[in-house]
């Protein structure tokens, strides 16, 4: 095993090939667009699986690349992006390596205050300069890369934060700098799907199809089970394929929440799981969790709120203005759900994708609330509609 992980999901972090499932096709994929000097932006709701696909190819990346990873969800402005930039760069590429001397007496020559995190050793960059030098000096960096023999490939996740900048036209800017460069490839990733696909699919946007799109979606049912199965055994301990569906079901496939669900199943299992052990621990994390669902109701407003349980409760809501979905769960008028709709969007609670037949539906992020709602609250709507009138 590449790592000596007493657990063997974990759900936080990369570990390696060896607890990394499937994604073979996407690995595939984005590889081949880095050879043939193409970017790619990858797409998918929270916890997915990204960030961990991200630095999975970064370490299957051929011999002269070199991969740094930029996650700039806590940026605000280009400052930031700088910052953080650099950082990376120094992060990801040593100073004693041989391409690292290079890189870090260059960024060195743009003065940047250099400091250590205490707990990591992780160099930290921060620059004090006039708001006009600093695109200056990202084109400086990029440009400094594109120079090198070696090739790059910069990550940058979360990258519809750029709209959020209060520098105008980012996108515009950016996109002419990376046009001009030979030896740097890009992987654009996000989270928020619908932002992701502004950016790089609207006509009027300037990266306008300038990369291969890539929708990150669940991992097959079938090689899940196959890993999940493995990876027990390799640690001498027994779970049945049936045991594994219920757990996937549950999960709704979801990686990250699969990951986090097994993960507990595997410290709560001596030698053989059995569906006591796994329904325990699903009802544990519901349990540790609800003071948090508890508090998204003073932290919404009232329409909101029955909004939102009445999603979780129906897993996928197609048609969130329809009569019997309003009736049934008392949500009121179809303008009011729309209000509360896209608040509920906007706060990151709620996601609309497209299922297999192209139909378009919204869910809850979170899988974990989903099954609480649906055990708590949905037994509370069954009591209300079987004494209502008429029933």
């Amino acid at each position: 095993m590449a790592k000596d992980l007493k657990n063997p999901f974990p759900f936080a972090g990369y570990y390696g090939q060896d607890y990394f499932c499937d994604r073979e096709k996407e690995t595939v994929q984005i590889i081949r667009n880095i050879v043939n000097g193409g970017s790619t932006t990858l797409t998918a709701i929270r916890r997915m699986g990204k960030t961990g696909l991200i630095h999975h190819c970064f370490g299957s990346l051929p011999k002269g690349f070199t991969g740094i990873y930029v996650d700039i969800l806590s940026t605000e402005n280009l400052t930031e992006f700088l910052n953080l930039l650099t950082t990376s760069i120094l992060r990801d590429v040593p100073e004693k390596s041989s391409p690292g001397k290079k890189l870090w007496t260059f960024i060195k020559s743009l003065r940047p205050v250099i400091s250590f995190d205490t707990l990591t050793g992780n160099p930290k960059a921060s620059f004090e300069i006039r708001h006009e030098q600093v695109e200056q000096n990202i084109s400086s960096v990029l440009q400094f890369l594109d120079q090198q023999e070696f090739k790059t490939v910069i990550a940058i996740d979360e990258f519809q934060q750029i709209l959020n900048y209060p520098e105008k036209n980012t996108d515009a800017w950016l996109r002419g700098t990376i046009q001009q460069l030979k030896n740097v490839r890009f992987l654009f990733s996000g989270s928020h799907q619908h932002l992701m696909a502004e950016i790089f699919s609207s006509p009027g946007r300037p990266f306008f199809r300038s990369t291969h799109m890539i929708k990150l979606d669940k991992i097959d049912k079938n090689e899940y089970s196959d890993f999940i199965i493995r990876k027990f055994a390799e640690y001498k301990k027994v779970i049945t394929r049936d045991i594994v569906s219920e757990i996937l079901e549950w999960c709704d496939v979801h990686t990250y929440y699969v990951q986090l669900l097994c993960n507990r199943v595997f410290s709560a299992t001596p030698k053989k799981v059995t569906a006591g052990v796994w329904r325990e621990q699903a009802d544990e994390l519901l349990r540790e969790q609800e003071f948090i669902f508890l508090n998204y109701r003073s932290l919404l407003t009232q329409s909101q709120w029955q909004l939102l349980k009445s999603i979780a409760i129906e897993g996928r809501v197609y048609k969130p203005t329809s009569r019997y979905f309003l009736e049934k769960h008392k949500l009121g008028s179809s303008a009011a759900v729309l209000r509360s709709l896209q608040a509920l969007i906007k706060y990151e609670m709620v996601f609309h994708d497209f299922d297999q037949n192209g139909e378009k539906y919204f869910s809850v992020y979170d899988v974990l609330f989903r099954q609480w709602a649906k055990i708590k609250l949905n037994f509370v709507l069954n009591m209300i509609i079987r004494h209502s009138p008429g029933v």
